[in-house]
């Protein structure tokens, strides 16, 4: 068993799947792989059940829910059953290769090595690092960025990335059950939860590449949740 372990939610990603999983167990460093289907009707829980029974049995895992429940419960979900399982560090990852599966062991060196307790898979803090993102949503992206940096004041460039690596003791101390954000806001409020914990977040930086295939999950309600959310967050209401 790895220390390490990747969460991958998943809805309707057969295209992706196999091949990502395939890269993540191809790196020198071992990560283990849970995927959180939640109802795929193309069949991508079943790719991931027959690479379980065929190659991977100790080290790629599902778990399989009844229709789409949202990003933020399938992340949930995840760093409950990691916990169980004894894992030390806990990652979030697209199934679709926006994130770079090489790019893992260098979120993990910035907390295992390099003294982080959450390390971001950075587009931002090095200009703007993404690939084949039409100009409106690079720009909406950036700027929902700096507006949460502003109204939170969280030392984070890019506070809606999704390609993260918490300590096993940032999951433990955040109180699941209250997260309340399902969509993208997600990932803002784990970032400024841990924050405002005292936990050490660092950035690292990397190229997000917009899906080649499959279908693009984001919609402007996810990033209307985030804008008004965010200041709902720092009143703490």
């Amino acid at each position: 068993m790895s220390d390490s372990i990747v969460i991958i939610p998943t809805y309707n990603e057969k295209e992706n799947i196999e091949k990502i999983i395939r890269a993540v167990f191809g790196l020198e460093k071992d990560f283990d792989i849970l995927v959180i289907d939640d109802g795929s009707p193309d069949g991508t829980a079943d790719i991931v059940k027959r690479m379980m029974a065929d190659e991977f049995t100790d080290r790629l895992f599902i778990v399989e829910r009844s229709g789409k429940l949202g990003l933020g419960t399938a992340y949930i979900a995840g760093f409950k059953w990691s916990l169980e399982h004894g894992y030390d560090y806990i990652f979030e990852m697209d199934a679709d290769f926006s994130h770079d599966p090489n790019d893992l062991p260098r979120l993990y060196a910035a907390c295992h090595d390099e003294g982080g307790d959450v390390s971001v898979g950075s587009r931002y803090i090095t200009g703007v690092n993404v690939v084949n993102w039409p100009m409106g949503r690079v720009l909406m992206s950036y700027f929902a960025s700096k507006y949460v940096r502003f109204i939170t004041g969280i030392p984070v460039h890019d506070t809606t990335a999704g390609f993260v690596c918490y300590r096993r003791k940032v999951i433990e101390a955040i109180d699941l059950d209250n997260i309340r954000f399902k969509g993208y806001a997600f990932q803002i409020e784990m970032k400024y939860t841990a924050y405002k914990k005292g936990y050490k977040v660092t950035e690292v930086p990397v190229i997000f590449v917009n899906r080649r295939e499959g279908t693009s999950k984001m919609s402007g309600g996810i990033f209307s949740e985030a804008l008004f959310g965010v200041i709902r967050l720092r009143l703490g209401i």
